[in-house]
């Protein structure tokens, strides 16, 4: 809980400012993102306190992989950073956010497994407009600052696919036992030294697991990243990349992160990976 707590005090103004702020039934009129599919927001009573990103309409003949992302500060409006996140359901994805639209609070862990419990019920409820349409065996779970703590905190559990980090690490010694418990591929992304997590994740990824697959990526953009640009910016490109890899396996996204030609080595970013095949 003081993790959260000092967290919590990282992130006190609102990293994106755009669009509704205000609970939806549908997705809203106004979509976005760059991908194939035109993207909003819903809300269900069926998983209150969460915000859905998805496609406009669904796809037909392609299911949806689900990443369940939680919100820097720990906090609990699930629009907060709806830039990128309705960036990565253009791509057909099905983007789950801690809180709802414009909510306040504070969100835990726990809601991260709500969600892709959720999305997996949804999946094989007769009457839902899922049914069918989620790929239940590709599932990320990812979140920024007090977020990327939360994401630790599940990050055992058998059905996640791939971890991923943005602007954070442990801030104490005693959580290292999470590290541990890694299982799936990893990424980090983070800000530069600007960045105030950065020297937590770089510490992280020294003891990370022997053998994990793992990606650290850093950007020196600080730690409020380029959220608030259109469709998350370059964080919105390449985290876009890596679900597009690790959770459909697309070859092209893939390039961008292995080898040492890798799409990204020769860019701004400051680049460093392990096991990556």
């Amino acid at each position: 809980m003081r993790l959260r707590t000092v967290l919590l005090g990282l992130l006190t103004t609102a990293l994106v400012t755009t669009g509704s702020t205000t609970a939806a039934a549908e997705p809203p009129s106004v979509l976005g993102g760059s991908g194939p599919y035109s993207a909003g927001y819903e809300t269900t009573f069926r998983l209150p306190d969460h915000t859905i990103y998805r496609p406009e309409t669904l796809p037909a003949g392609v299911k949806l992989p689900i990443v369940a992302w939680g919100n820097g500060a720990c906090r609990a409006d699930g629009t907060w950073f709806e830039n990128i996140l309705t960036e990565w359901a253009s791509h057909g994805f099905l983007v789950i956010a801690n809180g709802r639209p414009g909510g306040f609070g504070s969100t835990d862990s726990d809601m991260l497994i709500e969600s892709i419990d959720w999305a997996i019920a949804e999946n094989s409820r007769f009457g839902s407009k899922y049914r069918g349409r989620i790929d239940t065996t590709k599932v990320a779970v990812m979140g920024q600052s007090c977020g990327g703590i939360e994401t630790y905190e599940v990050a055992d559990d058998p059905q996640i696919t791939t971890t991923v980090l943005w602007n954070s690490g442990l801030l104490s010694d005693s959580q290292n036992y999470l590290l541990q418990r890694l299982h799936a591929p990893i990424a980090y992304f983070i800000g530069g030294p600007s960045d105030i997590a950065y020297p937590n994740a770089m510490d992280d990824w020294q003891r990370l697991p022997a053998g994990l697959p793992a990606f650290m990526g850093n950007l020196d953009v600080g730690h409020f990243g380029t959220f608030d640009q259109p469709n998350g910016g370059e964080f919105g490109r390449v985290g876009g990349h890596w679900l597009k890899w690790r959770l459909k396996g697309d070859q092209a996204s893939r390039a961008q992160f292995v080898g040492p030609n890798c799409g990204l080595c020769a860019t701004e970013w400051d680049v460093m990976s392990k096991n990556l095949t």
